[in-house]
């Protein structure tokens, strides 16, 4: 299980296999790993069925373009702040290939979880192996605020279980990360 959060880190050089995600399911070329494609673009398969529209707007990410978002963060809103909605460098699950923030239609993702597609995705997101990555009151567990639209692939077996339980991906793997 690859965990990457405040405490674990990747690589500079890390770069996964990614895959473009279709366009009809994507704003501009994003990408994932292979599995996390084929379970993303499945999602989204199945929510069309239910007349929602799912979208990736940031997949992966790489390290110098996450060092900039961090910076840019830092820069406009502060250290604090930053801290709590930025990965540093290295430290960021879309380095990985298996992270999706996703967004409806409107693509306004701040507001996700007032969508009828946030319900849905947060119902049925386990069984294509993601889960919801920062939950509402987890902060003092991911060291991350609240965000409904970033989910996580880690397969299916994983993401039930994590989802069933109401944990983090911290408390299933059993990391015992004490944020302020």
């Amino acid at each position: 299980m690859l965990v990457v959060n405040k405490k674990k880190k990747l690589k500079k050089t890390y770069i996964p296999n990614l895959y473009q995600l279709r366009d009809c399911f994507s704003n501009g070329k994003q990408y994932l790993t292979k599995e996390a494609k084929k379970a993303f673009e499945k999602m989204c398969d199945d929510a069309l069925e239910d007349n929602l529209y799912l979208i990736a707007v940031s997949t992966y990410r790489s390290y110098n373009y996450q060092k900039r978002l961090y910076k840019q963060y830092v820069k406009t809103k502060g250290r604090k702040y930053a801290r709590l909605c930025s990965a540093k460098a290295g430290h960021s699950e879309h380095q990985t290939g298996l992270a999706v923030d996703i967004a409806n239609k409107t693509l306004d993702y701040d507001n996700f979880d007032r969508t009828n597609e946030f319900k849905w995705v947060k119902d049925n997101a386990y069984k294509y192996g993601f889960i919801l990555r920062y939950p509402k009151d987890k902060t003092m567990i991911t060291g991350y605020k609240y965000e409904p639209w970033h989910y996580r692939f880690v397969g299916f077996e994983i993401a039930k279980y994590i989802y069933e339980k109401s944990i983090t991906l911290e408390e299933y793997t059993k990391m015992t990360i004490q944020f302020e």
